[in-house]
């Protein structure tokens, strides 16, 4: 089993945000994770990032993404057509928020298949902030009602960065813990 972190578009990469302290608490518990530099960084092209997840990060059915923001579609994607064991979304949406680097990105110019995201996976779960600045709660909640996610909605913490001092994320560490299968026994 592995955790791979999928950071947002224009973000920092394995070094963006919370990945830095998930990655060092989850290989404490002796979990692979791999938190690499995506291509296309800028714009977060689904040609891109999508074979990238599946052919050079190896993603599969023991493996859990963990996608912030833009990395939550990404994920959300990736899961149309692949199975995974799960999926944590942080600022995930559903619309290209009317951005044109979003509709660049190429991951809305189709419905979405909620019912295959859901069955190529074991769980998903999502955290949402009230005050995000770029991510209406709208936004969050509709993608919490079609994918039954288990959802964990703040007052406070903005878009889950940096800038709201969101360098810590115990709340995502133990709903983590709570899923996966090793600290099921």
């Amino acid at each position: 089993m592995k955790v791979i972190f999928i950071p947002g578009n224009g973000g920092g990469g394995p070094n963006d945000n919370w990945f830095p302290y998930l990655k060092e608490e989850l290989e404490k518990l002796k979990i692979e994770v791999i938190a690499s530099e995506f291509p296309d960084s800028q714009l977060a092209r689904e040609s891109y990032w999508i074979p990238f997840l599946k052919n050079d990060l190896k993603a599969d059915d023991q493996t859990v993404l963990v996608g912030h923001s833009s990395g939550a579609i990404a994920a959300m994607r990736f899961a149309e057509t692949n199975r995974l064991l799960g999926s944590v979304l942080v600022g995930a949406y559903h619309t290209d928020l009317g951005l044109s680097t979003e509709k660049q990105s190429g991951y809305f110019n189709r419905p979405w298949d909620w019912k295959s995201i859901m069955q190529n996976q074991k769980w998903i779960i999502q955290f949402a902030s009230v005050n995000d600045p770029w991510i209406p709660i709208e936004e969050a909640r509709y993608v919490h009602e079609k994918l039954n996610t288990e959802y964990h909605e703040f007052l406070d913490q903005g878009h889950f960065g940096g800038d709201y001092g969101k360098l810590v994320f115990p709340e995502l560490l133990e709903a983590l813990k709570a899923r996966i299968p090793i600290f099921e026994q």
